[in-house]
């Protein structure tokens, strides 16, 4: 198959799997960015159930093939760091892009309570994208731990699950503090410092080389980006300092606005 073929057998497949529930069909537009956007649509809004062999192995390759349309994998333990000539600044790096795109030993995922992923489709919370381009066994992998747990996932802490079909080895989902008004509390600081150092211990405990985190609780969460940023640096460095020598931070940014925060701060903290 090629990608148009994998991508309208998934559709069809997904579809019979609506029908099957009693959902009503949904028309396949001619064109490949709709067509693109209604399987992932369909993903989305998935429950975590098993999936046929066959249709895994087309939704893999199909991935696959996606990760190389959209530029392929960036190597995390090749990003640049914030200064070469200081021993934790130098396993510090700042990126601005797509973190389902970083091939890292894990990324951090900022999860709802749930830990199941978006279900809004097409949304485009970093929930939603990682379980997108991870594929349906991420959610399934989820849902398992979910249930051995047997309640909701509270902030602060990290479950890991495998990355699946994104480029990275592991996903460190965290879920983060809601703030709000925009007015974090002392206990919304504490709980965000603790995501941080939750996935540090987790990494350093699996004596992982790469850990890449997104901007925890900001954006729809409302923590403010700039307070948020200055937690999340003082987490790393403290850690890096005093836990682990070898371990490589990223910041992954993808707002122009936390990339310039992220800047000023990480340049400041000497």
């Amino acid at each position: 198959m090629n990608q148009d073929e994998r991508r309208r057998y998934l559709i069809d497949a997904l579809q019979e799997e609506r029908a099957a529930q009693g959902a009503d069909p949904v028309s396949i537009p001619p064109d490949t960015p709709s067509q693109r956007s209604l399987l992932r649509a369909l993903m989305n809004v998935r429950p975590p159930l098993a999936a046929a062999p066959e249709v895994l192995s087309t939704q893999d390759a199909y991935l696959a093939g996606r990760l190389r349309e959209r530029g392929g994998a960036v190597d995390a333990a090749t990003l640049p760091t914030v200064d070469a000539s200081d021993s934790v600044r130098s396993r510090i790096a700042l990126w601005r892009g797509d973190i389902t795109l970083l091939a890292a030993d894990a990324i951090v995922n900022a999860a709802n309570s749930q830990l199941l992923g978006c279900f809004v489709p097409g949304h485009r919370c970093i929930d939603n994208a990682i379980h997108t381009f991870a594929g349906m066994q991420l959610r399934l992998a989820c849902a398992e731990l979910m249930r051995a747990q047997g309640h909701e996932e509270p902030p602060g802490g990290v479950k890991v699950t495998p990355a699946f079909n994104l480029p990275s080895t592991l996903v460190f989902h965290t879920v983060g503090p809601i703030v709000r008004d925009g007015a974090p509390t002392a206990c919304d600081r504490a709980l965000l410092a603790s995501c941080y150092r939750s996935c540090l211990e987790e990494a350093t405990t699996r004596r992982l080389g790469t850990l890449a985190f997104c901007c925890i609780s900001t954006g729809l969460f409302g923590f403010p980006q700039r307070e948020a940023a200055r937690i999340a640096i003082e987490a790393v460095t403290d850690h890096l300092n005093r836990r682990d020598s070898t371990l490589k931070v990223i910041f992954d940014v993808f707002l122009d606005t936390d990339e310039r925060i992220y800047q000023e701060l990480l340049c400041g903290a000497r």
